[in-house]
């Protein structure tokens, strides 16, 4: 099976091709608002290193969030178009899980982190098993003082993976059970893996792209902020 992994919801734009786990070709930029731009070409660049044809493909899967509102939209936008187009299914991750699953502990209670702006934080933590993890919290927004009470109250040795520039320095002042690891961003690999488990499950039904924000975007907050009487403000 030939699956396309496509990944934009943080500042990391990436792609890549594997076929029965091998992975094939990879694409990677850093570039908070470069998504657009990237990620139709790094697919055609990926494609031609692989020298595949896009109706090669079996399946595409795309990171649908928590992260940032355009790269989440560029994403999902590109992958449902190349699915329609080639009628093949389109399958969903989340970036935190991606995060999680490239974690490298063998014990250590994950928390997967992602900047999503505006003062807050997604977070998901997970435990690890034979193999991966398992999610054993749902996303949520958190503020960074109640990370740290998260943090300072869980009594195993907790793991922060994920955007760590996005957390104050001082949510981990003092905490010396806390450890932070890589990786920064969600692992385009780790999709490819979350893609190819589910189609090995015989998944070949698409997804609901769904893009998980967690919040309204900003430009609703911002128009309720600066109109408050609108009829359309809640």
């Amino acid at each position: 099976m030939k699956l396309l992994a496509i990944e934009t919801a943080t500042a990391q734009s990436a792609v890549a091709l594997a076929e029965d786990r091998q992975v094939m070709a990879t694409a990677t930029r850093v570039d908070r608002t470069g998504h657009a731009g990237f990620v139709v070409s790094a697919t055609d660049f990926a494609l031609d290193q692989a020298g595949w044809f896009p109706d090669e493909l079996d399946a595409i899967v795309v990171d649908v969030g928590p992260g940032l509102f355009t790269g989440i939209r560029v994403g999902i936008a590109v992958a449902q178009g190349m699915a329609s187009a080639l009628g093949i299914p389109l399958l969903t991750a989340i970036s935190l899980d991606a995060q999680a699953l490239a974690a490298t502990t063998g014990h250590r209670h994950i928390y997967s982190v992602v900047d999503v702006r505006r003062g807050e934080l997604a977070v998901a933590t997970y435990r690890p098993v034979p193999g991966g993890v398992v999610r054993s919290s749902e996303p949520v927004l958190l503020t960074p003082d109640r990370l740290q009470q998260q943090l300072m109250s869980d009594p195993s040795d907790p793991l922060v993976v994920g955007d760590a520039a996005g957390i104050p320095e001082w949510v981990l002042r003092g905490q010396h059970r806390v450890k932070t690891g890589r990786p920064r961003y969600p692992s385009v690999r780790a999709l490819l893996e979350i893609g190819m488990s589910k189609l090995e499950r015989d998944n070949f039904h698409s997804d609901s792209a769904v893009p998980l924000y967690l919040r309204e975007p900003d430009v609703s907050l911002n128009w309720e902020k600066l109109n408050p009487e609108s009829p359309w403000s809640s």
